[in-house]
């Protein structure tokens, strides 16, 4: 006991946790932190998306007419006849005066349009430039939304990436039962466009005798009540503002105990709704998402704050997913499934059972090589590395880490990697012993000779794995993963619990028994 060190302290307190916080995961038992297993172990949804870039120019150009709109109302230009007429932005100056004053503001505060006059008439469009980049904009941007619309679902590391210019791959595991599918699916497809529109007062009672196109003449829109489909609502097509101007959307509940979703809106988007309800006392605003009214209220009074609700007859698990939506941001442009597979949980099966009796099969012949080359000190590495492998399982549990095939093979090649720091250091202490150096001096040597190229070789291989995790998708990050926590954990084991042991076990090693201890032969 004197010989007790904080190395092996340290070594010991690292194989309890490891041993006791992979229990969950290798008992698969319902309480504690467990390992999740990746669409190619567990099976899932897999899906190929197409991203409608044609509506981002659409939602972009409306965007810019809300704009346009906000710029006249705050400068007290007055304007007429402000409308959207296929891809162009068009709009009447009344006062002569205000042109040079109109066509100073849109050239500062507007960017990637042709502004072009006649007189007092402006038509605004985008540049050929601007529209190429609202495309690959709505591509990146499909990418990100639907990322985080699954990782704040709950979702273990989907997979979500661009497949060529204009698709998305999104691998999702774990998704077992039809209702679960089709809940990820209206989940990732929901626009979750949200506008606050006027209600035209001035023709609202027309709206059933109307039709489509001569609502647009007067720059209006019809849109269903999400309720009654059947209910319409006249509304100016230029939106008071967008849900780009959303900060915040959470679940709450109204007076009736029903779900509703508050949301708060930035700096600007609190200012423009304020001037806004201002102006418009005794008239109505609609909420609009997707396209669809949730509820057109009247305006009682100057709406401060810059916050509001949506209701709409929601259950709990609409309104989280509706809120999931509005928070990670609205798609600039839809998506729709190209193709869609269901991977079966026997793949999963088969390959689980291939890689464990490979990583099985691995690790024995690496057990049983040690001892018989190294002797003790070939035991005292395999302990080493049972308790890498603990770790491994430990660390990737308590982060919740999804194992996928390519993340067992990484354990397969820690394994390897974890034990050949130990052959470095055990021929470095052989050939110390065998040029007459004592034990103790040909231990403490031989780690400190080894340290160098073990820290080299490991934090190259770290470097090249952290790379592959920040750079890579789904099975690569997974392989990435293993292999960078196998590296920090060989660390730990291999290098400073190993010597810890030898401190420990030094008054007990002889010189005569070097064969017994280090498998030198006499």
């Amino acid at each position: 006991m004197q010989r007790l060190n904080y190395r092996v302290v340290i070594f010991a307190f690292a194989f309890l946790f490891g041993v006791v916080f992979s229990i969950p995961s290798l008992t698969q038992s319902e309480s504690g932190k467990k390992i999740t297993l990746g669409l190619d172990l567990q099976g899932g949804l897999h899906m190929l998306l197409g991203v409608k870039t044609q509506e981002a120019i659409k939602s972009r150009i409306k965007s810019i007419a809300g704009t346009i709109k906000y710029i006249l109302d705050d400068n007290d230009i007055v304007y007429d006849d402000l409308s959207i007429q296929g891809d162009k932005i068009t709009f009447k100056i009344l006062d002569s005066d205000d042109l040079k004053k109109t066509q100073e503001l849109l050239k500062k505060e507007i960017e990637g349009v042709t502004i072009l006059n006649s007189g007092d008439e402006f038509s605004i469009s985008l540049t050929p430039k601007e529209i190429q980049k609202t495309k690959l904009m709505a591509i990146d941007q499909a990418v990100d939304t639907i990322r985080n619309r699954l990782d704040q679902f709950g979702l273990a590391e989907p997979t979500v990436a661009k497949q060529g210019t204009d698709k998305i791959l999104v691998e999702v595991p774990g998704i077992k039962t039809p209702a679960d599918e089709q809940r990820i699916r209206e989940l990732i497809a929901r626009a979750a466009h949200l506008q606050m529109m006027a209600v035209d007062e001035d023709r609202a009672a027309r709206v059933y005798n109307m039709s489509p196109q001569e609502a647009k003449k007067y720059g209006d829109v019809i849109l269903p009540d999400v309720k009654d489909p059947n209910q319409k609502y006249l509304l100016k097509q230029i939106p008071i503002l967008d849900g780009s101007m959303l900060t915040d959307a959470k679940v709450g509940f109204d007076r009736n105990n029903q779900p509703v979703i508050n949301f708060k809106l930035n700096g600007e988007g609190a200012k423009i709704f304020g001037d806004f309800s201002g102006k418009s006392v005794g008239k109505r605003m609609a909420i609009v998402l997707d396209n669809k009214v949730y509820s057109a209220p009247v305006i009682r009074e100057r709406i401060g704050g810059g916050s509001g609700q949506i209701s709409g007859n929601f259950t709990i698990n609409e309104a989280n997913d509706v809120a999931i939506a509005l928070r990670s941001g609205a798609l600039l442009a839809p998506v729709y499934v190209m193709e869609k597979r269901s991977v079966g949980p026997s793949l999963g099966a088969d390959s689980i059972k291939q890689s464990t009796i490979a990583l099985v099969l691995g690790f024995v012949l690496v057990v049983i090589f040690m001892i018989i080359y190294y002797g003790m000190a070939g035991v005292i590495a395999d302990t080493a590395l049972i308790a890498n492998l603990f770790l491994i399982l430990a660390i990737m549990s308590l982060f919740g880490a999804t194992l996928t095939l390519p993340g067992m093979a990484g354990i397969v090649l820690t394994v390897g990697m974890a034990v050949d720091a130990n052959v470095i250091i055990n021929e470095r202490i052989r050939e110390l012993l065998r040029s007459g150096a004592s034990v103790s001096k040909a231990i403490e040597e031989g780690y400190k000779n080894a340290f160098t190229a073990i820290w080299d070789a490991n934090v190259t291989t770290l470097i090249s794995a952290v790379v592959l995790y920040v750079y890579g998708t789904g099975p690569i990050k997974g392989f990435a993963l293993t292999m960078s926590i196998g590296i920090l954990a060989s660390m730990l084991t291999a290098i400073l619990g190993t010597h810890g042991i030898y401190q420990m076990l030094l008054p007990k090693i002889k010189k005569e028994r070097l064969n017994f201890w280090f498998g030198i032969k006499a």
